[in-house]
């Protein structure tokens, strides 16, 4: 730590005089670029409806309020498709992320130049791209439906499981790998005993936690047409029925409550 003498006593400074210079110039340079970009955004923004934002938004909830609660038995169906969407493309994905996840492990992987970046390029190229786009790509494809909404979900859904799955793989105790592998047993033999048992509790977190997410992402699918609750939302808010807007929004929230307490109670259960 740097000294400074003053007036004959030594002075005990956290930085020398070039690191305060230094770290100055740097929270302007940071200061002149925020400003810079609140000069552009402001530049593309219309401050009025900023400013009668407050208004607008009070509108909207007189007209929301209260919510037009006959139009729930319209909404089970659609909420039924919601969880299908999600529990049905989070064990797809958990089909596909098994095999990936121990073949992007190091300590499982048959060949870490070649088939370890291929299994590492799935995985990021699955997280990169929100579910959302690939549910307009999967319409595109297949056509609307739930169909689409499931393997939206199971498609962005392979990535987050497998990533989570091969750090378990690679952190497992070695030593009963080594133990099972001295006894003679084949390759699967010591995958089966040696590293599946260690890695179940972490594979059981991770797909309830993966379902959990799949719960509040498959209620936005629909704004696209990938079906589920909210492909009623969508023709809610066009038809500016916002009654049944609040109404869709309470049992949206409801669902994520409910399957947050559910993923809560399960991974408590397994921790």
């Amino acid at each position: 730590m740097p000294v400074r003498e003053i007036a004959g006593a030594k002075v005990w400074r956290r930085r020398t005089t070039g690191e305060a210079m230094l770290r100055w110039v740097g929270w302007l340079i940071g200061v002149a670029i925020f400003v810079w970009c609140w000069q552009q955004i402001s530049a593309s923004t219309t401050w009025f409806f900023v400013w009668d934002a407050p208004r607008i938004a009070g509108d909207i909830i007189d007209r929301a309020t209260p919510p037009r609660w006959s139009y729930m038995e319209k909404l089970w169906w659609p909420i039924w498709d919601t969880i299908n969407i999600a529990t049905l493309g989070t064990l797809i994905a958990l089909v596909l992320a098994v095999p990936v996840a121990f073949l992007a492990a190091r300590n499982t992987t048959p060949s870490t130049w070649i088939i370890r970046p291929v299994a590492l390029f799935i995985i990021v190229a699955s997280r990169s791209i929100n579910s959302l786009i690939w549910a307009l790509l999967l319409i595109a494809i297949i056509g609307p439906g739930v169909f689409a909404g499931i393997l939206a979900i199971a498609i962005r859904s392979v990535g987050f499981c497998a990533k989570l799955l091969y750090e378990a793989i690679e952190e497992i105790d070695e030593t009963q790998v080594e133990a099972i592998t001295a006894t003679g047993a084949s390759r699967w033999q010591v995958m089966v005993y040696g590293i599946v048992p260690q890695i179940m509790p972490a594979f059981a977190g991770i797909s309830v936690f993966r379902w959990d997410i799949n719960i509040r992402e498959s209620t936005v699918l629909g704004l696209v047409g990938a079906g589920g609750i909210g492909l009623q939302l969508s023709g809610s808010l066009n038809t500016l029925a916002w009654p049944q807007v609040s109404l869709i929004l309470l049992v949206i929230l409801l669902a994520v409550v409910i399957s947050e307490w559910v993923s809560a109670k399960v991974r408590g259960a397994i921790i």
